[in-house]
Parts: C-alpha cells; sequence; structure tokens
C-alpha cells in the first residue's frame, strides 16, 4: 500500500510540475464539472484486462474522478449494461471477442466508440512444440483432419475427436461454429478462465503432451512457450454472417479470426456530458502490445498481486501518465 501511494503521489507531482500554478488553462473548471457520482469500472477474468482496470482507475482518480469496480461478465451482458449506464466504461475491448457486441450496442448510439489503442491483437487456436511434431502440417488447418493428428490430440473425455482447449463461454468465441463450418473433427472443453488454460498449457509442456489451446498475443506465452497459432483460411468481411463465404455454403466462421484486431475502450452515451474531465483523460489512455504484455508476465509469470503489479507499471510509466492527466 506504501508503495502504491508513493507512486501516486509522483505521477501528481509530475502533473503539478507540467501544469504549474497558473490556472487560466481552464483544467480546474473542467474538474469542477465533473460529476462526484462515482464512474463503474468492470473487472473481467484475464490478468491485463484486471491490472489495466486498476491503472486506468488509479489515473482517473488521479484526475479527480470517484472509480468504483465491479466483477462483470466480459461478453455481450457488459455492454448492454453500459448502455443502461450501470457500467461506465471497457477498456479492453478486444475486437475478435467482443467486437459484435461492442459493434451493435454502437451502431444503437447507447456505447461510444471512445479510444483505439495502439495495441494490434491476434485470439487464434494455438498448440504447443509437441503437437507440432505429432502433427507436422500444421500451422495449416488441414493437419487437423489428419488421423495420427486427431489421435495425438484426443483425449478420453472426447473420444474419438481432437481436444481444444476453448477460452470462457463468455468470451464468446465462435468455435462449435468453425468446427461446423470447416467440418473438424475438434471437441471443444471450455476453460473456466485464464488461469486455467495457463495451468493445462504448463502442465502439458512439462510432460511433453501436445495440446491445442485458445491463445491471444499479447500476452506472456510467446516469451515462454514454444508454440504456434493454428493458420486458417484468413478473415475477410462476410466470413462471419454471410453463408456464401468460402467453401461451405451452409455455414458461417470457415476462417480465422481477424489478425492485427483492434483494442478499444468503449464508454457509456452519457459518460463524456457527466465526467467531461474523466473523458478527456480517458481518451489519451493509449496502451501498447508491449504495455498489455507487460501486466501479463508480471501478473501471469512474477506472480505480482494485482496491486503491485499496477503500481510497478505506473511507476516505470509515471511521464506518459502524467502527460494522460495532464
Amino acid at each position: 500500500m506504501l508503495k502504491k501511494f508513493s507512486v501516486l503521489l509522483l505521477v501528481l507531482a509530475l502533473f503539478a510540475s507540467a501544469c504549474g500554478d497558473d490556472d487560466s488553462s481552464g483544467g480546474g473548471e473542467d474538474m469542477a464539472a465533473d460529476s462526484t457520482d462515482p464512474i463503474i469500472i468492470p473487472i473481467h477474468n484475464w490478468t491485463s484486462q484486471i491490472v489495466g482496470a486498476e491503472i486506468v482507475g488509479q489515473i482517473l482518480t488521479m484526475a479527480g474522478a470517484n472509480v468504483e469496480y465491479i466483477s462483470s461478465d466480459s461478453g455481450a451482458p457488459v455492454y448492454e449494461a453500459m448502455c443502461l449506464g450501470d457500467v461506465s466504461l471497457v477498456h479492453e475491448v478486444w475486437e475478435s471477442s467482443f467486437g459484435v457486441p461492442f459493434e451493435e450496442n454502437v451502431a444503437k448510439g447507447c456505447v461510444i466508440d471512445a479510444q483505439t489503442h495502439d495495441t494490434k491483437t491476434r485470439e487464434e487456436w494455438w498448440y504447443n512444440a509437441a503437437a507440432g511434431e505429432a502433427c507436422p502440417g500444421l500451422p495449416d488447418w488441414t493437419a487437423l483432419l489428419e488421423a495420427d493428428c486427431i489421435a495425438a490430440l484426443s483425449t478420453p473425455e472426447t473420444g474419438d475427436n481432437a481436444r481444444y482447449l476453448g477460452g470462457p463461454v463468455e468470451w464468446q468465441k465462435k468455435d462449435p461454429e468453425r468446427i461446423a463450418a470447416l467440418n473438424l473433427p475438434v471437441t471443444v472443453v471450455n476453460a473456466g478462465s485464464s488461469d486455467a488454460i495457463w495451468a493445462e498449457l504448463d502442465s502439458a509442456v512439462a510432460n511433453g503432451t501436445p495440446i491445442m489451446s485458445f491463445n491471444w498475443t499479447p500476452n506472456f506465452v510467446d516469451a515462454v512457450y514454444e508454440g504456434s497459432f493454428v493458420e486458417f483460411p484468413d478473415y475477410e468481411d462476410g466470413c462471419f454472417d454471410d453463408p456464401a463465404w468460402g467453401t461451405n455454403p451452409d455455414a458461417t466462421y470457415a476462417c480465422g479470426n481477424p489478425k492485427g484486431a483492434y483494442l478499444k475502450i468503449g464508454t457509456w452515451e452519457g459518460f463524456e456530458g457527466k465526467w467531461p474531465h474523466a473523458y478527456s483523460v480517458l481518451t489519451s489512455i493509449n496502451f501498447t502490445n508491449l504495455d498489455l504484455a507487460t501486466m501479463a508476465a508480471q501478473g501471469d509469470i512474477d506472480n505480482m498481486s494485482v496491486a503491485d503489479n499496477a503500481a510497478k507499471w505506473l511507476e516505470d510509466n509515471a511521464d506518459r501518465v502524467a502527460e494522460w492527466v495532464g
């Protein structure tokens, strides 16, 4: 707690130094115009989001806002809650997982597409080195049709099918639709959280067991484990919603997820009007791939607590934070 408080003082000092004693800029008026009602930030179930929520909350607190956190489903319900004003913002909107409900609510006008981070994301099926040895045709997805590969990835739980360890159901990956569209002999087993995925991956690597699981970038996996993404047919407009796209005229999702996909900040439509100064600060926040990978590594590899992880990031990036707050 002392370290966290010290970081807060450091950033506030930098902010004060940048602003000086001159109030003629109007910043004080902007802050006074903000409501004292709490800005509600949701907590989801993967490390970079949890740590990032703490970081965003602390930055908004530095700007004079009142912040509260709630645990929340990361799928469509959080965007529905944002439409109602029950959630104020989502700072990690991943295109491949949450783009559809996010964009639907943006189109309604009740959610605002407020900021696009510099981060470029990818979310896809991934396999470890042992799976690559057992399935030499990988990363091409058609390797998953080969009998030897299916056998190497099957378990008693999946019988004659290969096993794919998917993310939590609420992440809204369309794995069953893809499997049906491409006629893949694969059974999805959904993990309960990102930690459950990493635990299974770590065990499989330690035992030399082939595994195919959901993975994404940026995170820490590339630096720790040898493996690759499965390469499905490249995503194009129409793949997710037009059955005429691709080789199966009766199904959608016969493709991979977008590569270089967006990571956005979304807000409730009334956010800017209710907290204009906080909105200005929020839309200045811009995370990079390195930022998210660092948050994930400090939590998932170094086992830092959320508070210490956020405090270290804020300390290491104090100049950027001061610029955002200022």
